[in-house]
């Protein structure tokens, strides 16, 4: 472990931080709790950057423009490390000035097909970028290879991986028709909310068209937490590949919500509200005429009357309590910047889906693994992470997201981990030692295994 440098700021190892976000401050304050880093956070809001140094010695805060190239790239040069926490399609373009400066960098977002262009370059310039390094993608990578790593080594094969991640509120805390409120980007919630999915089942690979996505959840049951339901995440099938089991005849990777969720986004989906295709101007129009032409209802018909019109009876009875409690129906101002109606969308449900003080919110885990081994026996293992904010302090989102990245931020400085090239963390050299260090923050799995009868092992 490196202690090198002490308070002596020339040989103490640099990071520069890329955004002062919501999940930036459990990672500022961790690296700048060792004295042999020092730590530059950089936003395009410097009042940001600078509250999160506050009066540390080891600390400067940049008002930075990721726009303005020149000045990005000399403050790349000068860190030994970047940490890119800025929106995922800014990555690629950090990514090409830290090859120009050799300098490592990390990043919590998935891997995009422009940053995975870049592989060459990387090796070519010698330097780390670690991508997925947060929550999902990240932790969910971690724990999954440990535990495959370790059916490997005992000679199994895993068949079947599950795998559901949900950002919610604390159970006292879900106090909404909704079951949600928002700890992250509400445009990047409904972004996942309009995608289509693709997972294996038994063999069997099924394909969801985003229309469908939340027509029937899966549901499960949590101690101390109760019910969630869980709808399928996007394309699950590169898994197989990416975590090295073939032989799985089921892979599944789903979002949890609370009950109620699943239909509230299946009814904004059939209303249009989850379109990204730009709307006309809207001057001198009240919000409930707004909407109602956004979402198909005659002018003459009241919000609620018109959402029966346009949902079946079943599901208009499941919603219509989530849509007056949001209020779309009242004579209130139209959210600036909505050019399109899921924009719109995220801006009504920001305004009413924000925890109040003393709430917390909740991040909930869990893998499912079904393993079979030569000798016949099979074996279900079960990993669960639930991890809590703090009221007032970090919320469980920031943790999760980003206390990962500090770690690796404080290892790859350390010349612990010592790769070069584009990773994400599914090599033991890179998960182990992370989730070593969050054990330190009480961010650790409950596992449970229990046998699976012979009977029930698939054959070949």
């Amino acid at each position: 472990m490196i202690q090198a440098g002490g308070g002596n700021r020339d040989t103490r190892k640099r990071v520069l931080i890329l955004g002062a976000g919501m999940v930036a401050p459990p990672l500022v304050r961790f690296l700048l709790s060792h004295e042999w880093i020092q730590v530059t956070v950089a936003d395009v809001e410097p009042s940001k950057a600078a509250s999160l140094i506050g009066s540390s010695p080891q600390g400067e805060a940049l008002g930075l423009d990721i726009a303005d190239t020149p000045r990005v790239l000399r403050e790349i040069s000068r860190a030994d490390l970047a940490v890119s926490l800025l929106p995922f399609p800014f990555h690629p373009r950090v990514a090409e000035l830290c090859i120009q400066t050799r300098t490592d960098l990390i990043t919590a977002s998935y891997t995009s097909p422009r940053m995975q262009s870049l592989e060459p370059e990387v090796r070519r310039a010698g330097i780390l970028i670690l991508n997925e390094i947060g929550l999902d993608p990240g932790i969910d990578h971690m724990e999954a290879m440990r535990v495959i790593h370790d059916v490997k080594q005992r000679g199994g094969k895993v068949r079947s991986f599950i795998s559901f991640c949900g950002g919610l509120p604390a159970p006292e805390s879900n106090t909404n028709p909704l079951g949600y409120k928002f700890s992250w980007s509400p445009s990047g919630v409904l972004a996942a909310s309009s995608s289509p999915a693709r997972y294996l089942w038994k063999g069997r690979q099924t394909d969801v068209v985003a229309q469908d996505l939340f027509a029937a959840p899966w549901v499960f049951s949590f101690p101390r937490i109760g019910r969630l339901e869980g709808y399928p995440n996007r394309d699950s099938l590169p898994y197989l590949a990416l975590y090295d089991i073939p032989n799985a005849r089921t892979i599944l990777r789903g979002t949890l919500r609370y009950p109620g969720w699943c239909a509230f986004m299946r009814a904004a989906g059939q209303l249009g509200l989850l379109k990204d295709d730009r709307i006309p101007p809207k001057i001198r129009e009240t919000r409930p005429s707004f909407l109602k032409r956004l979402m198909g209802i005659p002018s003459r018909v009241d919000g609620p009357d018109g959402l029966k019109l346009r949902l079946s009876p079943d599901l208009f009875a499941a919603v219509n309590k989530a849509f007056e409690w949001l209020e779309f129906w009242e004579d209130a101002p139209i959210p600036a910047e909505t050019d399109t109606p899921v924009k719109l969308f995220a801006a009504l449900l920001q305004e009413k889906l924000q925890y109040q003080a003393g709430e917390r919110d909740m991040v909930v885990l869990r893998h499912r693994f079904e393993s079979f081994f030569p000798d016949g026996k099979g074996e279900r293992a079960v990993s669960t992470l639930i991890d809590y904010g703090n009221p007032g302090g970090d919320s469980a989102m920031a943790r999760t997201v980003g206390l990962p990245v500090a770690a690796a931020a404080k290892l790859v400085l350390a010349g612990e981990i010592r790769l070069q090239g584009l990773h994400i963390p599914v090599r033991p050299e890179i998960y182990r030692p992370i989730l070593t260090e969050l054990k330190a923050f009480k961010m650790d799995f409950e596992a449970e295994i229990e046998p699976i009868p012979p009977d029930t092992a698939p054959s070949g």
